[in-house]
């Protein structure tokens, strides 16, 4: 009896693309999930229920209201509980006058906490156009309305640009050697080249030469311990000095100018 012909074995693949449509499946389950929850995280995240219903402010708040401060800085504010970029928040806050620092924090489930630093004058910035500026007392030169600065003993300082620190260090470093003139130190400038001077709340103006904090202190310490005999002597106020010289200075009371020699310490 005739054999019937036998029927074709089935096809299969290998198993290595078995695994790989397997993978390719996995992988676009995991992407269609990913992007369902990122379109959840989405909408969750634009509830109402996470704007932003609160701004509690703390810190150093003597120079602004916190009306003022949240008037100035909450427009500059975009986003909710979690979108909120709180680089962006400091900024704004800082951007009020008087602001020196701003740490802003996030408080679940709808505040925000700031709390802030604010500048304390040390000296005025003098400029060459323009309104003068402040230096606080770090040494940092800021903005502000010359009309909220209650000091009016505040010293002026004038120098190249990033020399602030400078000027004030030297200023609170020459202060109490200008006590024997019985004057105060008014205005301190640096020249370009690191040349000082100074001029006193009498209108008297000393030029101080270049050189160290330390070495430009001695010649004034020098001179406050001379300067006073001079005075008394002639009872002429003091108009200028000159202590760029090595062995003395040169010295101009009203009406009288002389040259005194072995100010040296």
């Amino acid at each position: 009896m005739p054999r019937r012909p036998a029927a074709p074995a089935a096809a299969t693949l290998p198993p290595t693309d078995v695994r790989a449509m397997d993978a390719a499946a996995g992988l676009l389950y995991a992407l269609a999930a990913l992007l369902f929850a990122g379109l959840l995280l989405s909408w969750l995240l634009r509830l109402p229920s996470f704007t932003l219903r609160a701004i509690t402010v703390g810190g150093d708040v003597a120079r602004n209201s916190l009306t003022t401060i949240r008037a100035n800085a909450a427009p500059k504010l975009a986003g909710n509980f979690f979108s909120i970029d709180l680089a962006a928040a400091q900024r704004a806050f800082e951007s009020v006058p008087w602001v020196r620092r701003a740490r802003v924090q996030r408080v679940w489930p709808d505040r925000l906490a700031v709390q802030l630093e604010e500048h304390v004058a040390a000296a005025w910035w003098e400029v060459d156009e323009g309104q003068d500026k402040l230096v606080n007392v770090q040494g940092e030169v800021f903005e502000a309305n010359p009309g909220d600065v209650e000091d009016e003993n505040l010293p002026t300082l004038r120098g190249p640009e990033g020399s602030a620190a400078a000027l004030l260090a030297m200023h609170r470093r020459l202060v109490p050697l200008f006590a024997p003139l019985d004057a105060r130190l008014d205005k301190l400038a640096m020249s370009a080249r690191g040349s000082w001077r100074a001029v006193l709340d009498n209108g008297a103006e000393l030029e101080l030469g270049r050189g160290s904090e330390d070495e430009v202190a001695a010649r004034v310490h020098a001179f406050g311990r001379s300067v006073p005999q001079l005075v008394a002597r002639y009872q002429r106020p003091l108009e200028y000095a000159d202590l760029r010289h090595a062995d003395g200075y040169a010295l101009r009371l009203q009406g009288i100018g002389t040259v005194v020699p072995g100010t040296k310490n």
